[in-house]
């Protein structure tokens, strides 16, 4: 008999979780994906809307939202060996969920890493680049309106 996995999601603010957001962000970007932490560390985390995601007690995901952006989200990081168990699909519900409570957004997007292409044209993101290149990883801008 098997179990479905619990994730809880939050919205929350970068304080709030830092610990939390800083150690997922360092194990997917900074180890897995060797990024520079120049690329990777900016000045927006505290503008941001930040999800995490919940399995039990243990922070497995994250993401921000920044509504000054015109609804850019960014920082999508999943652990390891949380990856398809919808965890990344429960981060992008809460941040279209937000926008589209928001009179600010009536589109969410970001740069998608070309590997993860697949997961967002499942979630009704549309390709609106060619692809690019940011931290030397290959990557295309998607949105999706809300």
């Amino acid at each position: 008999m098997s179990s479905k996995i619990h994730i809880r999601t939050i919205i929350t603010d970068y304080n709030s979780h830092a610990d939390e957001i800083r150690l997922i962000r360092k194990e997917v970007f900074l180890v897995e994906q060797a990024i520079d932490p120049a690329d990777e560390y900016d000045d927006r985390d505290d503008a941001c809307v930040w999800a995490l995601s919940f399995i039990g007690e243990e922070a497995v995901g994250t993401g921000r939202l920044d509504v000054e952006k015109n609804g850019r989200i960014g920082r999508v990081a999943v652990l390891t060996a949380h990856r398809r168990h919808g965890v990344g699909r429960s981060i992008m519900a809460a941040f279209e969920d937000y926008a589209s409570q928001s009179s600010e957004l009536n589109k969410v997007w970001f740069h998608a890493q070309r590997n993860a292409v697949p997961f967002y044209l499942a979630l009704d993101y549309s390709i609106k680049s060619e692809e690019f290149m940011e931290a030397d990883i290959p990557h295309v801008i998607m949105e999706k309106k809300l």
